[in-house]
Parts: C-alpha cells; structure tokens; sequence
C-alpha cells in the first residue's frame, strides 16, 4: 500500500533534519518550514523518527 507523507506546518519548526536525512523529498521553503516535495525513496522512518516535533505524518493512499 502506497503511503502519502506530509509536514505539518503548525508543528514544523524548520529544523532541516528532514531535508539533511532525505533531500529529494524534504525541501526547506522561503518562511523556513519543510515541504514535502516528491514521492521519491527514502527511509521515511528515520526522517519521521528523527523529526523533533513529529510534524512529519504519514497516510495510506
């Protein structure tokens, strides 16, 4: 089952770990948040583990 992975601007507090860990899928934006901005691999669980506000969500699709 194909997983949708988001960042939750409200939590997100634009550390980078999430772009440092896999940066064709995070991207750091202009107001220094992350987006998620491609469905390539990764190891998602440690980007999700790894954020220190758990912004980062995933749902199946």
């Amino acid at each position: 089952m194909a997983k949708k992975m988001t960042v939750d601007q409200e939590l997100c507090v634009g550390c980078g770990v999430c772009a440092g860990l896999c940066p064709d899928v995070f991207e750091m934006q202009d107001d220094g948040k992350a987006k998620v901005v491609s469905k390539n691999d990764c190891d998602h669980n440690e980007a999700i583990n790894n954020c220190p506000v758990g912004a980062i969500e995933t749902e199946n699709i």
